[in-house]
């Protein structure tokens, strides 16, 4: 394809700014705050009970299940209007498939997601398309989810395509979209490959924000970006928001990303969710013993601060075949008989949610 040259790069942070220099508001402890920040928010998403198996084939045809791959194993999950939801984890724990279960982009294996106080698990036809105008994706890389054939406005407007809107309505949004994302109206007519990263995944934001969702997931949307990139899409994800009234859930393996733009943090480990706090509770004190080796793992940028890194030892247990009791008890140095034996449930600690027998109110572990 041809066309003009690309533009400037136009990604760095402007005077200096980056996401450490511009903290999301103030943490919360127990419900969700609104955009506004002058009342708790209420339920958006809800699942219960969620669950997707992959089914593993073998057999001399290959055709024969032998097992199953159990992504998402038992997940209770509420998302507030108007906060960040972070979703954490090593790779490989579900994070991410959850994320696909919650705007029905899976279906899942067993378990209800209500969006809104309606039936998203069970949703088809027009009444699940009619749902999905609430929730869109910002997908992890900026190259692959852009369609190279389509010029920009008709990529951001394409949700808008194909809820029938005509051409006129349709060019006059793109701009508009453009615009918040701070993409001007002459690359309206640009090709995804004339782009930085930054800038493509710039027009993935403004693509998912055409049909003015309530929710929107955000899997890994600065992982495949530069450092000071990353600053300025998380930025712009935030402002936004507080122009929007949006909610995120967003979903990364970067603790640090994470701490800069969530409210609340759940930490996920073979497909369960094994803590659920407010953001400056967890990573002040965090309860489980697979959080902490988290955030002991994470690199510290101040030269000033030295910390020994401690990450998880051992390597995540098969999704296939699970340990018994507590998953995460062959990696825990804190495990003892009853975490091999009986599977902790998720329960409520103080302000927090852990799976832990031996977590407390304060962030200790206690009673082994």
């Amino acid at each position: 394809m041809s066309g003009p040259a690309r533009p400037p790069e136009g990604d760095a942070p402007s005077h200096g700014e980056d996401v450490a220099q511009r903290q999301v508001g103030t943490p919360i402890s127990g419900p969700a705050r609104t955009p506004e920040g002058d009342a708790p928010g209420e339920p958006l998403l809800e699942a219960r009970g969620l669950q997707r198996h992959f089914p593993v084939l073998g057999g001399p045809l290959g055709i024969t299940r032998v097992g199953a791959v159990r992504a998402v194993d038992g997940v209770d999950l509420t998302v507030m209007r108007g906060e960040t939801l972070g979703l954490v984890g090593e790779s490989g724990c579900g994070k991410s498939t959850l994320g696909r279960l919650l705007i029905r982009l899976l279906d899942p294996t067993a378990g209800s997601i209500h969006l809104e106080g309606r039936d998203l698990s069970s949703a088809a036809g027009a009444e699940l398309r009619a749902l999905r105008r609430r929730f869109q994706m910002i997908f992890q890389d900026p190259f692959g989810s852009l369609n190279p054939r389509m010029t920009v406005d008709e990529l951001v407007t394409e949700p808008l395509r194909l809820a029938g809107a005509p051409r006129a309505q349709r060019r006059a949004r793109a701009l508009e979209l453009l615009a918040m994302v701070g993409l001007s109206a002459e690359h309206a007519r640009r090709y995804a490959h004339q782009f930085s990263g930054g800038q493509r995944q710039r027009i993935g934001i403004a693509r998912a924000l055409a049909l003015e969702p309530a929710l929107i997931v955000c899997d890994e949307p600065v992982s495949a970006l530069d450092v000071s990139i990353q600053a300025q899409v998380v930025n712009l994800l935030r402002d936004i928001q507080r122009d929007h009234g949006l909610t995120y859930l967003f979903v990364s393996h970067d603790l640090r990303v994470v701490r800069h733009i969530a409210d609340r943090v759940a930490v996920m480990y073979l497909g369960r969710i094994v803590e659920l706090a407010d953001k400056r509770s967890l990573y002040a004190a965090p309860a489980h013993p697979y959080t902490r080796a988290l955030l002991a793992a994470a690199p510290v940028l101040d030269p000033g601060r030295e910390r020994r890194k401690s990450p998880p030892r051992g390597e995540i247990p098969s999704a296939m075949h699970p340990p018994p009791g507590c998953a995460f008890h062959p990696r825990c140095p804190m495990a003892a008989a009853r975490c091999r034996e009986e599977r902790p449930l998720l329960r409520a600690v103080g302000a927090r949610m852990v799976a832990c027998h031996f977590a407390d109110a304060d962030g200790q572990l206690s009673g082994q």
